[in-house]
């Protein structure tokens, strides 16, 4: 056997703690990249921060004047936050008026706070009796009387009993439909109303306004006051039509200004080597966070450029104009990998005048061949257009709607595709979107 030292040589890509920061950092959303900025500040001392914006209810819409969309326009920015009581305490506050026994009121009290944020209590009433040192008939008094307070159907055990408090204090009572939560709720849930009314002898139109009428309830009274922080997204880029043209600009005013810190920056004259060693090193960061920001910038910059530039028609005529378009295209037109692209557009938004949209939403499948290839957001658009205007009576199976498409738009959809795309809207099937009469 013969041994022989063969040298080969290889390239390699090293990944570094800076090109892994890097790529972290082109994936970071502009809430990410504020707080990874805010952090490295409190790590650098060279690093200094100026907030540009400082209302965090800027309107962007007076980026878009020239340009006026048919769809009402609302500001990525725009939210209220629930500065109402909570549900606990809104009970509280009807318990403490009660003209009852400071005992009955301990109870209720106890109860109250005990509902979950839907409204509803889980625990046995053993449960609640041990934990009150009280007795199996008065918690039970308790629960009655809980469930005599506002919002209707708070203090129920189940949803049937939720909707049954909440039509037991109806000013018109149908027993009809208290039937029909009673016995068929299940039934009801699944829209299966023939079965119902076959159960009860009943007409099926009675059955369908019954149906209506309980889709009305509230199957979680205690949600309204449900407290969540006020959230809002910050688009990324921002496009705008500007002397004919669409304009991509960077949102660089929510992203903090970094500069370098002038009293520690005159230190790094200092002659003392440790201190000289640590300074260089927190310049050298600073320096490569800033290069970085550049680079992110840049680069979602050209990735938004290149698809707003394939989907103009988006943009002028709304979702039904959206092209077929995969992240390879847009690394080819820039030069750039696929995964940069898609590091690039994940959590990425950007603000049109058409609305608020992820990068990632103009990436969307096509169905036919490449020239006449239709998106599948185009094509969700045009069933949604059928289905609003289909008769109530007779709705359209997904085979019909694969004809409609085919006859009315020149769009050969499989009837498979068409139940997939439905269920992706969370539209029922033909079946279960049936009226029956004039309703």
């Amino acid at each position: 056997m013969d041994f022989r030292l063969v040298q080969e040589q290889q390239m390699k890509l090293v990944m570094t703690n800076e090109l892994r920061q890097a790529i972290t950092m082109l994936q970071y959303s502009m809430h990410d990249l504020q707080q990874y900025l805010h952090d490295q500040q409190l790590e650098n001392p060279l690093i200094e921060l100026q907030e540009k914006r400082t209302d965090a209810s800027t309107d962007y819409k007076t980026d878009f004047t020239s340009y006026q969309s048919e769809e009402d326009y609302t500001s990525p920015l725009d939210y209220v936050a629930n500065t109402e009581e909570g549900l606990h305490d809104y009970l509280l506050h009807q318990i403490r008026v009660w003209d009852i026994s400071e005992e009955m009121k301990r109870i209720v009290s106890y109860l109250a706070l005990h509902v979950d944020e839907n409204g509803y209590l889980h625990s046995p009433l053993q449960t609640f009796a041990e934990e009150l040192n009280t007795s199996i008939e008065q918690t039970e008094d308790g629960v009655r009387l809980l469930q005599t307070l506002e919002p209707h159907g708070v203090g129920a055990t189940s949803l049937k009993e939720c909707l049954l408090l909440q039509l037991h204090y109806l000013e018109v009572r149908d027993p009809l439909t208290e039937k029909i939560v009673t016995e068929h709720l299940d039934a009801l849930a699944k829209k299966q109303w023939q079965q119902i009314a076959k159960a009860e002898g009943i007409d099926i139109l009675d059955v369908q306004y019954a149906a209506d009428f309980i889709q009305s309830l509230n199957p979680k009274p205690g949600a309204a006051f449900a407290q969540e922080p006020p959230s809002y997204v910050i688009p990324d880029v921002l496009v705008h039509m500007y002397e004919g043209t669409w304009r991509v600009t960077l949102n660089n005013a929510d992203l903090p200004k970094m500069t370098m810190n002038r009293q520690y920056e005159q230190l790094l004259t200092n002659k003392q080597k440790e201190v000289q060693d640590y300074l260089k090193n927190k310049q050298d960061q600073f320096e490569w966070i800033r290069r970085s920001i550049a680079q992110r910038q840049e680069t979602i910059l050209r990735v938004t450029e290149s698809i707003i530039e394939h989907q103009e028609a988006f943009l002028t005529d709304g979702e039904e104009k959206l092209r077929p378009l995969n992240l390879k295209q847009i690394a080819d037109r820039i030069g750039v990998h696929e995964s940069t692209v898609s590091r690039a557009t994940t959590k990425k938004y950007v603000q049109t005048p058409r609305g608020l949209y992820e990068l990632k939403y103009f990436f969307t499948k096509g169905i036919g061949d490449s020239e006449t290839a239709s998106s599948a957001e185009k094509i969700k658009t045009y069933m949604r257009r059928l289905i609003e205007n289909e008769p109530k009576q007779k709705p359209l199976s997904d085979q019909k709607l694969s004809d409609l498409l085919k006859a009315e738009h020149h769009i050969e959809v499989s009837r498979r595709t068409i139940a997939k795309y439905r269920e992706e809207m969370q539209i029922a099937p033909s079946s279960k979107r049936k009226r029956y009469g004039d309703g």
